[in-house]
């Protein structure tokens, strides 16, 4: 039942990045137990409702492209997903590398070293695009002409409830990261001439360790910080600084007018005050008008227990 003037999204996706996989449980940086972060973002994931009916990846799944690491990332998401009754899609990134992403991941081996990993997906009448912005040998984005073509040919036939276009090099300023701006998507203006005016909905990233959000032409664009170790986008009197900390991924709601996205901690905070899940269905029991009362008036018994910071 929605409580609100809202009906319920067509689609939930999880949009997660950055998990920086390494074989043999070697941490990042000698410190990040990269390991330990994405089963933290999956375990957030079982609580979510309704469950995400699919996983985004948005790139750098392996901090060194090791195949082993992409063998135990298989091992720790899909089962997960299965659980949730999810499909993972997964994104190159530019600490992937092709070859060992394509045969690690679809087990396939790619026609070049240098073939562009671009996939299509469709998750219950929505498509998801994986678009492959790595650039061999360089930390950069870059999208050839032919995967341009290829992305406008997609696109000419629009999906009954429109397209997703996730990538890993965000299109958009990097004002909190002035490093990211060298190794940022190139030419983004030939990007922006196929999308303008198609049936993308939104573009999901990640590359930049931390949250934001903007536009480009025209479309939303959300970036998700990484389940391995954050960027600072206020680190004291640093360039770059990265801290094993404020890692997140997030949660889209697609509706038939609009998109919703929200960011879920990895980190449990202590709950202050709050109420069992179980009152929702005394919330929904009763009418309308009596929900109101409940719920929005300032004195009402709901609201002067939340007052008294003791949770029930």
């Amino acid at each position: 039942m929605q409580l609100g003037q809202h009906p319920a999204p067509t689609h939930a996706i999880a949009h997660l990045s950055d998990p920086h996989l390494l074989a043999n449980g070697v941490r990042q940086y000698g410190a990040v137990d990269t390991e330990a972060g994405l089963r933290r973002a999956l375990e957030r994931l079982a609580h979510v409702s309704p469950a995400p009916q699919a996983l985004v990846f948005t790139g750098d799944l392996a901090d060194k492209a090791e195949p082993e690491a992409y063998a135990r990332l298989r091992e720790i998401v899909e089962p997960a997903a299965a659980d949730l009754g999810a499909e993972v899609i997964w994104t190159m990134g530019n600490h992937d590398e092709r070859g060992a992403y394509s045969r690690g991941l679809f087990g396939v081996e790619p026609d070049s070293p240098d073939a562009s990993q671009d996939r299509v997906h469709e998750v219950d009448g929505l498509r998801i695009v994986a678009l492959d912005t790595s650039v061999v040998g360089y930390h950069h984005g870059e999208l050839s002409d032919d995967q341009l073509r290829w992305l406008a040919d997609v696109l000419a036939t629009p999906a009954p409830h429109g397209t997703i276009v996730a990538m890993h090099h965000p299109p958009v300023p990097t004002p909190m990261l002035p490093a990211a701006e060298v190794i940022e998507l190139a030419d983004q203006h030939l990007l922006a001439d196929v999308l303008r005016g198609t049936d993308v909905r939104t573009i999901l990233a990640g590359h930049l360790h931390y949250s934001t959000y903007s536009t480009f032409a025209g479309i939303p664009v959300s970036v998700a910080s990484a389940t391995c170790y954050a960027s600072d986008p206020a680190p004291m009197q640093r360039f770059v600084s990265g801290v094993d900390g404020h890692q997140s991924f997030s949660m889209m709601h697609v509706y038939d007018d609009r998109v919703v996205q929200t960011l879920v901690p990895l980190a449990q905070a202590p709950e202050l005050t709050g109420f069992p899940s179980d009152v929702r269905a005394q919330v929904e029991a009763l009418t309308p008008e009596e929900r109101r009362e409940f719920l929005s008036k300032k004195d009402s018994d709901f609201n002067n227990d939340l007052e008294s910071h003791e949770p029930r």
